[in-house]
C-alpha cells in the first residue's frame, strides 16, 4: 500500500518561509512525478509545484519566483521551499504522486496546514 505522508507545516508571519516535505512509502516500482496542490477554505484546490522524474518543474501562477520544488529521488521525498510568505498563502498543502504499482496510480497525502499570519 502507498502512502505519502507530509510534513513541515505550520503557523509563521508573512514575509516568512517554510519548508514542506514528503516522503513516498510502501511497495511500488517508480514515480512519475511529486507534486504539491493547496486548498484554501472556500476555494478549490490548486496546484501549487509539481516536478517530473527528469527534474522538471512547474509552478502555479500564485508562487512562481516565491516557492522552489524539489525531489530527492533516491528516498522518494518531495520538498517545498516557500519564501516570502503571505496571508494568501494560507491553506491545507497537499502532496500528489503519481506512482508505478502494475499500473499509473495518482495518490495523495493526508494534507499539512499552512497559516500566514498578517
Amino acid at each position: 500500500q502507498v502512502q505519502l505522508v507530509e510534513s513541515g507545516g505550520g503557523l509563521v508571519q508573512a514575509g516568512g518561509s517554510l519548508r514542506l516535505s514528503c516522503a513516498a512509502s510502501g511497495s511500488f516500482s517508480s514515480i512519475s512525478y511529486m507534486g504539491w496542490y493547496r486548498q484554501a477554505p472556500g476555494k478549490q484546490r490548486e496546484l501549487v509545484a509539481v516536478i517530473i522524474g527528469g527534474g522538471s518543474t512547474s509552478y502555479g501562477d500564485s508562487v512562481k519566483g516565491r516557492c522552489t520544488i524539489s525531489r530527492d529521488n533516491a528516498n522518494n521525498t518531495v520538498y517545498l521551499q516557500m519564501n516570502s510568505l503571505k496571508p494568501d498563502d494560507t491553506a491545507v498543502y497537499y502532496c500528489n504522486a503519481e506512482i508505478e504499482v502494475g499500473y499509473r496510480g495518482r495518490y495523495w497525502g493526508q494534507g499539512t496546514q499552512v497559516t500566514v499570519s498578517s
